[in-house]
């Protein structure tokens, strides 16, 4: 109850006409960052935050609040329509979005996501209200041993979303890992796999490298099916004009479809944001993979909606989680939750447990103004809709050279150099050549981001127990993520067996 007194005087705040225009602006501002790819809730806020120098506290991190956590929902539009998710935490979301717009169901496909959204953040919200002090100790339970039995859950469950290969998804997964290993060693220092070359000393920058994989494969996949795509297109280019917000809009039986996807990948991505490092992306990964193992209408991969569903609800909870641990105890979770913590030492804030009590209608004016922001970023991104379901009625001929000049500048403005751009093009390659011979790049993708958070976290444990193994036992909590550990290594394994003594006793 008495967080529920605090929530209402924070609406106080929080309802005031500045707070509200700033709210607005960031509502809208991150929508737009989050839809183009390379830039970013990171660069977003880090652009913004000089704005904010003569800015009222509450209103300032008001603004850059809406910003990050509209920037989840932003991130969806590149990522269905054409295949480049704006942010990383939309790279699941492109697994089946793209094929459901590509179905001719983009509208379909965007509301999903919408909805997913709005849901999976309004859960996050709700549990951070209720327990956003008691979230952020939580969250300091997981040391680098926890987080490595976390990130090795995720990294299991990556290997298998190739579907009925499990082979295919255990080569493309360690792909991934031995991409993310090429550059500076994160502890040591020293140099691996840059053959010479200073600019791998750096290592494969991230937004090039998922930028490549996923757009402009598509690009050189769009080249060499350009006739066929054309004629396809001139068949379905009257349906998508004609297609509104009304026509976008879900049936009862599909939310029945989405809401047990959002629940559970709501309250998971919650938690997983509240961990220190985790942030959206883990988040989104761990939403997806933990509806691979229940019942999808369509398989996973092909234009299920509730793949879309699992993967946007969970990155808006954890965006919303992430706000635990940097009230109440200064610990971002995230590059972004790094810049909101610098603004708000800038505006002479101190993050931690005496927040709550020092300045609680800075904390509760932020809590509230996330409320305000869900609804006003949902009004937004479904009033946007129609003019976004236009971009694949645009010609293939068209898109090509657009879809091209995205990839470009979204891989130059992250790197500020040519060799983004490089690395782009040769990744892009790799993607249409891996998916041309049917090998997924999601495994790969996630993977590639996944593998430094595991490595460091592995060996800061290592090194905190002198190199003994039962610093991954030594307590419940890491004992019952060792048994989801083993449960997600062991399933595949037993499921195959059953199956061959299935087909011994048919032939029998």
């Amino acid at each position: 109850m008495e967080n529920f007194a605090s929530l209402l005087a924070g609406f106080q705040v929080a309802l005031a006409p500045e707070n509200i225009g700033a709210c607005l602006l960031g509502a809208v501002l991150g929508l737009i960052v989050g839809a183009m790819p390379g830039i970013g809730s990171l660069a977003g806020c880090a652009l913004l935050l000089p704005l904010t120098y003569k800015f009222n506290p509450t209103t300032a991190i008001i603004m850059l609040g809406a910003l990050y956590y509209s920037n989840m929902y932003g991130g969806s539009f590149s990522a269905i329509l054409l295949n480049i998710p704006g942010d990383s935490p939309a790279i699941c979301t492109a697994l089946d979005g793209y094929p459901l717009a590509k179905k001719g169901k983009p509208g379909k496909a965007l509301m999903a996501a919408n909805t997913a959204s709005f849901l999976g953040g309004t859960i996050g919200i709700l549990i951070l209200t209720l327990t956003a002090s008691g979230l952020a100790k939580i969250g300091l339970m997981f040391g680098y041993a926890e987080m490595t039995l976390v990130l090795l859950v995720a990294m299991t469950s990556i290997s298998w979303l190739i579907g009925e290969n499990p082979i295919k998804g255990i080569v493309i997964t360690m792909l991934g890992i031995l991409v993310a290993s090429i550059g500076m060693d994160t502890l040591s220092g020293a140099p691996r796999f840059e053959f010479g070359n200073m600019y791998l000393l750096g290592g494969v920058p991230f937004t090039p490298f998922i930028i490549g994989c996923v757009g402009f494969a598509q690009v050189i996949k769009l080249i060499n099916e350009r006739e066929a795509d054309e004629k396809k297109r001139e068949r379905e280019e009257a349906k998508q004009t004609k297609l509104s917000i009304r026509g976008s809009m879900l049936s009862l039986h599909e939310m029945r479809r989405i809401l047990p996807p959002i629940l559970r990948s709501g309250v998971a991505g919650t938690f997983i944001g509240v961990l220190p490092g985790s942030g959206a992306t883990t988040g989104a990964m761990m939403g997806y993979a933990m509806q691979k193992k229940f019942k999808s209408e369509e398989p996973m991969g092909t234009g299920a909606i509730e793949g879309i569903a699992a993967s946007e609800a969970a990155n808006n909870a954890a965006a919303a989680g992430a706000f635990a641990p940097l009230l109440a105890l200064g610990i971002p979770g995230s590059g972004t939750g790094a810049v909101l913590l610098g603004g708000l030492m800038m505006w002479g804030l101190n993050p931690g447990p005496l927040l709550f009590d020092s300045n609680p209608e800075f904390c509760w004016g932020l809590i509230s103004s996330m409320y305000v922001a869900n609804i006003f970023t949902l009004l937004v991104a479904i009033l946007v809709i129609p003019f976004l379901i236009k971009i694949l009625s645009v010609p293939v001929k068209y898109m090509i050279p657009i879809i091209t000049c995205v990839c470009i500048v979204g891989a130059y403005s992250t790197s500020n150099s040519m060799y983004g751009v490089l690395v782009m093009f040769i990744s892009g390659i790799v993607g249409y050549l891996l998916d041309k011979n049917g090998f997924s790049t999601a495994p790969m993708l996630l993977a590639f981001v996944l593998a430094p958070m595991l490595e460091k976290n592995m060996r800061k444990a290592f090194i905190a127990s002198q190199g003994s193994l039962r610093v991954f036992v030594d307590t419940p909590l890491k004992l019952i993520l060792l048994a989801v550990f083993l449960v997600l290594i062991l399933t595949p394994v037993v499921k195959s067996i059953r199956r061959k003594l299935k087909k011994n006793n048919s032939k029998t």
